[in-house]
């Protein structure tokens, strides 16, 4: 193992050190429990948004709080879920009365812990909804998730809930779109190499000199097949054509309903993308993909989705939801509408995420 690391058990604390001090102007850290939140948190009156999830992930989730995003994020240790006594302390310190929104990816722990510490919050008197994002294409269920996991789209829904909490939003109109946004959000993923976990000191799994995985998960799950290494026009093929004919995955999803005070179950149906949709196209490097490769990527998907009478009105294209050092790349697309263009466009200050400043 080759990282510019001190002690594994202290990769999270010190990384996130490093990024307050070089952030001092956006973001603070609590370190008992961890979390990260706005520096000028909490905002009365304001919406909060928080989410969180295992380390390793970098940017998302710590490098997207700031205006017009994150209010606090909570991260746990490499590729762990975080507690619901940090996610807990997060809603205490950010909360302005406005009431709080979790945005949570669907995998097991994160769930819980994120569902356990809404009811905590909740019995505090802090008014929280949660709302999971599932928009991985690959497989129905992984080794961590009872249904599709959350992953490219986590990022997505995180600018433009942000952006409307920035605008005034209450917070059933901001969970309703940030709903709306999973539902109209798909995704899917390759790895070209596995990444190694700190604390472990070994790959997570092994792929041979000409081996790719489709389908792979955020923390180095199985995909759909392991098959050999393709031509960048080749893979980008694979991943858009997947996700462009996803046609109404139904699922049932827990939430929380605020008149009753209680869980309840609903049905949720994503629509299917077709032709004369206006799209969000997100290229997104797993940690160890440079980005000359991803525009290679991005130069084939626009012309699937040209020849598909779909149109690319905006793109995001870099490593924003890694997996360590992973070389391999994911692609999402969101279809959208002339709110979700006004909220992606809205001005947005992190340190990882910045315009219209």
């Amino acid at each position: 193992m080759k990282k510019l690391i001190n002690e594994p058990e202290d990769f999270v604390k010190e990384s996130l050190a490093g990024m307050a001090i070089a952030h001092s102007d956006l973001i603070k850290v609590n370190y008992e429990p961890t979390f990260v939140y706005r520096t000028n948190a909490p905002i009365p009156g304001k919406v909060a948004i928080i989410s969180g999830g295992g380390s390793g992930h970098e940017p998302m989730h710590a490098g997207f709080v700031g205006k017009g995003m994150l209010d606090a994020a909570c991260p746990g240790e490499v590729f762990t879920s975080p507690t619901p006594d940090q996610m807990l302390a997060a809603a205490q310190q950010v909360d302005g009365g406005a009431g709080i929104l979790y945005i949570v990816k669907n995998y097991s722990g994160d769930v819980m812990n994120f569902e356990m510490a809404t009811e905590l919050a909740q019995s505090e008197g802090i008014r929280v909804l949660s709302i999971l994002i599932d928009d991985d294409v690959a497989v129905k269920d992984s080794l961590y998730t009872q249904g599709r996991r959350g992953v490219g789209t986590t990022v997505l829904a995180e600018k433009i809930c942000g952006a409307a909490a920035e605008q005034g939003y209450d917070l059933p109109q901001i969970a309703d779109l940030c709903r709306r946004v999973n539902l109209n959000g798909r995704s899917m993923g390759i790895a070209l190499t596995s990444c190694t976990v700190p604390a472990k000191g070994t790959p997570t799994f092994t792929l041979g000199d000409r081996e790719m995985e489709i389908g792979i998960g955020i923390h180095g799950e199985p995909g759909r097949q392991r098959i050999n290494l393709k031509s960048a026009d080749e893979i980008a093929e694979i991943l858009t054509q997947t996700i462009i004919n996803d046609v109404g995955y139904s699922r049932v999803v827990r939430q929380w309903d605020e008149n009753r005070g209680e869980w309840t179950d609903v049905e949720l149906i994503d629509p299917p993308l077709q032709t004369g949709d206006r799209l969000l196209a997100f290229v997104n490097s797993m940690g160890g993909t440079p980005i000359s490769e991803l525009y290679l990527i991005y130069r084939k998907l626009a012309k699937i989705c040209e020849k598909q009478g779909m149109l690319i009105t905006r793109n995001l294209i870099g490593p924003y939801i890694t997996s360590l050092e992973m070389q391999g790349c994911s692609i999402t697309l969101l279809k959208l509408d002339d709110e979700l263009i006004r909220l992606w466009d809205a001005p947005v200050h992190t340190p990882s995420l910045r315009w219209g400043i």
